[in-house]
């Protein structure tokens, strides 16, 4: 048997039933366990504390898949909690067709995470995208697809196991078709009346920022009669949902030409006036200090940036460039407007995210009011004992 025994106090954080075990806490590991093994994990005393998947390469050396010493890790386990996680977002998720149907350690599939796409075309023309992020579901690959394909009916899945975490964990990255046909390149999917078009092979994460949808429903519900700017829009997600919501006008920023090409497209799919949407292939920093000496100004501005700090130590620089971003921002919105702002980076927790951006409210010299704390959607649930899933995080500002 496969065993990790931990130092003296180290078990207290799997007391609390929270799922990762770093390599500091360990005192030592007998066995011969590969990567993605089922190892025991124990306390100094020799008590039992969980099993989890084994990692020799990561930090984070093992992830829980169960803290009850009599439930085996197997096919069986595998398929219950795929079944729980589909069963969840058919209660309660609607008006999309774009799911996030697994995530990761929130639905007990630690690493794994699965989006489903456009469910409104029927299974049969679904597309599943999954991310094996950790080595635990890496072992059970094959059985986490035939689970998926039998609780959706959906027979295309395909891999985008391409993210920087998969090489932490000592894995190859891997893109490919899992099952079924290769993804349209013409996927679309319906979300809240818009459509946009997701590009599953090539684009950012799946495909498109599944995270943000209740968020862009509420942009959409504010945006009548404002003129908004978007900004690192990427495909045009929170742009669309501004134009059906009756925007005047909305700039929209991206460094990516190919990005904007999607979005381009986008207005024209759902048959928005070209005219009221301006998309420029620029820097984001660049553009928004070349309009605060313009003197523009809008009454609905959008920033939601790429991770700046993807991991603790990039925190200090990461905390710099997003008290940059919204120190201008608050300076190009008229008395009244509304700012949306995002982090994504998991190393910045909410309180130190409203902390920067409240010291650059004062920097400003702008007084600002927060009207609502924002976050990822119910497909995106967290667990009580791990915080460090809620990575993203929000606020709804308004400039007094």
């Amino acid at each position: 048997m496969n065993t990790l025994t931990l130092k003296p106090g180290k078990e207290k954080s799997l007391l609390r039933r929270h799922p990762w075990i770093y390599a500091t806490g360990i005192d030592r590991v007998e066995g011969r366990a590969e990567p993605g093994a089922t190892i025991t994990v124990r306390a100094a005393d020799g008590r039992f504390l969980a099993k989890a998947a084994y990692s020799p390469h990561s930090q984070i050396r093992a992830r829980v898949w169960t803290f009850d010493e009599n439930e085996p890790v197997d096919h069986a386990l595998i398929k219950r909690r795929i079944a729980t996680a589909v069963a969840h977002r058919r209660q309660w998720v609607s008006d999309s067709d774009a799911v996030r149907l697994v995530f990761g350690e929130a639905d007990r599939l630690p690493g794994l995470v699965v989006d489903y796409y456009g469910a409104g075309r029927g299974a049969e023309q679904a597309q599943l995208v999954c991310q094996f992020n950790a080595a635990g579901v890496e072992q059970w690959k094959d059985a986490i697809v035939q689970a998926l394909i039998k609780e959706t009916g959906c027979p295309n899945v395909y891999e985008r196991s391409d993210a920087a975490v998969r090489e932490r964990e000592g894995l190859a990255l891997v893109t490919g078709v899992l099952a079924g046909a290769e993804p349209d390149p013409e996927l679309s999917v319906t979300e809240h009346g818009v459509r946009y078009y997701v590009d599953v092979r090539n684009g950012h994460k799946t495909g498109f920022y599944v995270d943000q949808r209740d968020n862009r429903k509420l942009v959409g519900d504010l945006a009548e009669g404002r003129e908004v700017l978007n900004c690192f829009c990427y495909t045009g997600g929170f742009s669309l949902a501004a134009l059906r919501g009756g925007a005047a006008s909305v700039v929209s920023i991206d460094s990516s030409g190919e990005a904007l090409k999607i979005a381009e497209g986008n207005v024209g799919l759902n048959g928005f006036d070209a005219q009221r949407a301006t998309w420029l292939d620029a820097d984001v920093f660049k553009s928004l200090r070349q309009f605060r000496a313009e003197g523009r100004q809008f009454d609905l501005i959008v920033l939601d940036p790429p991770k700046f700090a993807p991991s603790a130590q990039h925190i200090d620089r990461a905390a710099r460039a997003y008290k940059e971003i919204n120190l201008v921002g608050m300076q190009l919105l008229r008395p009244g407007g509304l700012l949306f702002t995002y982090s994504c980076s998991g190393a910045i927790g909410m309180e130190l995210f409203h902390k920067i951006v409240a010291g650059a409210a004062t920097d400003a010299r702008v007084d600002a009011r927060i009207l609502r704390r924002l976050s990822a959607g119910t497909d995106h649930p967290m667990l009580a004992a791990f915080p460090e899933g809620e990575y993203l995080k929000g606020l709804l500002l308004q400039r007094v």
